[in-house]
This record gives C-alpha cells, structure tokens and sequence, in this order.
C-alpha cells in the first residue's frame, strides 16, 4: 500500500512538472507555468490518492461491522479481501480470530445447556436472588416446593414468602443455616426433613443469595437402618464386656468357696455388683429414650420453668414481656430435662456459661424457647445427622441427647431447629403450640 501511493505521488508530480513546462512554452511566462503545474498535480494527485483508499475505507467500515458483531454474539459476518498485502495478512487474522470465538462460543452455549439441565432437574430446590430484590432464577424442584410449579423468576421474594409454608418462609427470612420440617411434604399425613443451606456472593455489582433446600428424609430412613445395626453392635459390645468379667469373677468366687477362703469371697461379690450396676446404668439410658413416657401436662409459668435452670448452671436468662408471664401446658420434668441436655451441650462445646443464653418470647401461634451459645457450632454433616438417635461426635458421648431434646419436644406437638449463628455458636429453638391440643 505505501508502494502503491509512493508511486501514485510520483506520477502526479511527473505528470504536474510536464504541464507546467508546456505551459510556459505556450505562455513564455515562468510563474504562471509553475502556478498551473502545481494546481494540476495537487488535483491530480489528491483523486488518485482518494480512489487509491476507497477499497481501504470500505474495509475498514467493514472491520468495524464485524467488532460489533462480535460485540452483539453474533459470528455470522465474515471479510474478503483481494490482493496479497498487509491488508489480506490483516483480514485472515480476523478471519480466524471470528471463527476460533465462534467454536468457543458453540461450546459455551452447549455447557450452558447442560449446567441448566441439570440444575432444572436437580432434586434439590436451588433459587437465586439478588439481596432485597426480585428472583433471578429458580429450578423446577424450587418451583414445585414454593409456588406449585409456576415460573418465580423477577418477582420479589419478600411478596412470595406469605404464599409459602410458615415453617419455610421463617427460615428463608432468618437467612441462616438450618433444618426444617415441612408437614405435608412427603405425603398426606407424612413430614419431610429439609436442609437449607444459604450463600452469599457478588455478581454483576450487586449481592446475590443462594438459597438451596435438600430433602433430607429418604437419607434419614437410611441412617435409620445403620443406626439400628449400630445399637446392636454397641449394646452387644457393652453387655460382652460386663459379662465376661462377671463369668470370670463368678468362677473365681467358686474356686473361692472350694477352697473354703470365705474372707475373699466378699471382694468378689462387690466385683461382681459393680459390673452389674455398671451395666444396669447403660441399660437405663437406653430404656429413657425408648420408653420416653407421654407427657403430663400441666399448666406452668415459663418464668418458673426457666429461671430455677438459669440459677443452676448460671446462664444468662432473657424473657420479653409477654413471655415472662405467660403459662404453657407441658410436662415441666421433661422440658427441664430437655433444656438440660441443650446447655449441658453448649458448655460440652467449649462455650463459657456467660455466653450461654436461655430465653423466651411469644409468636403469633407459639412459645419459643432457645439455648444459644458461642461454642464450636456444626458442620454441615454433623448437623444433618445431629438428631439421629446413637449418633455423636464425643468419645463418650452415647448419641441421645439432642435425639432425647427431640423426642420430648415433638411429644408436646412442639418442633426442634438448629441454626448456625452468625460469629461462632449454635442457636437451638424449640416452638411449643399456645394451643397443644391443637398442634
């Protein structure tokens, strides 16, 4: 291209220096002549330059078309260039740079397909808002769990909450971790077992909120079968190294009466009543949690179920209006039991007792009553299978406190959740019907 104009540039001048010295031959006038010749060069070589660039301007108008396509995903626009100059070396670069981004967004859009496939058909229930702003995306088990299957993408999720289950729409508004029960869910008289676990992130500029539930209850009624192996092996393991020792010292004791050595006999017998005791003990613990009696209801103060406890293990307490004089129908031994457990389990945690809250306060259809405390918390596993009877992470834990805490709770028509606090801790709250009649 330079060649070319260098050369155009030339002619002109040739051609403007010829004109001029026939003019001054005609005119014999040496001004005028150098006057014409340059005018006529200048025109000259200002069209050639001009029809020399048009196929260059025309190409980079087109050059230009083909960035905006590229710009709006669309790849369809290709160039053609005829010579073999910078300018085609240019063309093909562009040429194969269009159709390297055309493979790589063929491949994008087919990993898309497949990523929304199978989050569509996931069977956990994944919804995705920008944080106090309308749902940005929902996937069918979402859809079927909060709306009946209708499309919930640009509605705010604050205006969906009311036509949700009260049990979901509480722990979606806490926006914590947590388990939850929804009645119904699995059956006509059958409750399912939820996880919801929620995420925050930044996309776009602006804060956006994962919200994901599995559905926990075909899991449980697995660890159901493993938990019921797990007794037997561990009752079977408890009762072998109570009695083994108990045969062994019962044929000492009659070696002892062979011998006539009577003064040693009682050291056996002891032996042999400790072992027993021992293992009665086991035996108890286990029975309470199977045997768990129904409740005996009886109308007391919340303030005197919880403050006698508060003063024993020296917790703080925290009661609202409402709640400090309100009475409640329940079986006082079993919750005061049941709240026991929960704070014995706080401290178990590593958290100090004065960071252990017990308290109460009043909803629109129940009691709530929690422990909260700044201990290690749980993760993730341990909390979906913290209320699996036998299931424990100390070395000599026996499993059935929180199973136990439930029991007693749903035996009032109340119901158990577990939550991560934000900073550290666990928060346990258990809701008891104003009404338990009515459930």
């Amino acid at each position: 291209m330079a060649g070319r104009l260098l050369a155009l540039n030339a002619l002109s001048l040739l051609l403007a220096i010829s004109v001029g010295f026939v003019w001054f031959e005609l005119s014999e006038s040496r001004w005028s002549g150098l006057a014409f010749g340059l005018v006529v060069g200048l025109l000259l070589s200002t069209w050639l330059t001009r029809r020399a660039l048009r196929p260059l301007r025309s190409l980079f108008r087109a050059l230009q078309s083909l960035i905006d396509g590229y710009r709006n995903d669309d790849f369809s626009v290709g160039l053609h260039w005829q010579g073999n100059d910078e300018l085609a070396d240019l063309v093909a670069a562009h040429t194969r740079l269009g159709h390297t981004l055309r493979e790589q967004r063929l491949e994008l859009a087919q990993r898309e397909l497949l990523l929304d496939s199978m989050v569509q058909h996931s069977p956990v229930a994944m919804l995705l808002a920008v944080q106090d702003g309308p749902v940005v995306f929902a996937n069918l088990a979402a859809r079927r769990l909060i709306s009946d299957g209708r499309k919930l993408e640009g509605q705010a999720l604050q205006r969906l909450l009311p036509r949700v289950r009260a049990e979901l729409a509480e722990a979606l508004q806490a926006g914590v971790d947590t388990l939850i029960s929804l009645p119904g869910a699995g059956g006509e008289h059958e409750d399912e077992q939820f996880q919801l676990l929620i995420r925050q992130f930044r996309l776009n500029g602006r804060i956006h909120l994962l919200y994901s539930l599995r559905r926990l209850t075909p899991e449980l009624r697995r660890q159901e079968v493993n938990t019921w192996k797990k007794v037997i092996r561990v009752m079977s393991h408890e009762m072998n190294n109570t009695l083994g020792p108990i045969r062994s010292v019962a044929r000492s004791g009659q070696e002892l009466l062979r011998r006539q050595d009577y003064a040693r006999l009682n050291e056996v017998l002891d032996l042999i009543g400790e072992r027993a005791e021992h293992l009665d003990r086991f035996l108890r613990g286990y029975a309470q949690f199977a045997k768990l009696p129904l409740p005996r209801l009886g109308w007391v103060r919340l303030e005197d179920l919880l403050e006698p406890l508060s003063n024993q293990f020296g917790c703080h307490l925290r009661l609202d209006a409402e709640a400090r004089d309100a009475q409640v129908q329940i079986d006082q031994v079993q919750l005061e039991q049941a709240l026991s457990n929960l704070i014995k389990n706080a401290t178990e945690a590593g958290s100090p007792l004065d960071q252990v809250e017990l308290g109460a306060s009043a909803a629109t259809h129940c009691w709530r009553i929690w422990v909260v405390d700044r201990g290690s918390g749980m993760g993730e596993e341990v909390m979906q299978r913290a209320l699996m009877p036998f299931y424990s992470t100390k070395r000599s834990g026996t499993g059935l406190g929180l199973a136990l805490v439930r029991e007693i709770v749903e035996a009032h028509r109340g119901k158990l959740q577990l939550r991560q606090r934000e900073g550290g801790g666990l928060e346990v709250e258990i809701e008891l019907p104003r009404d338990p009649d009515a459930g």
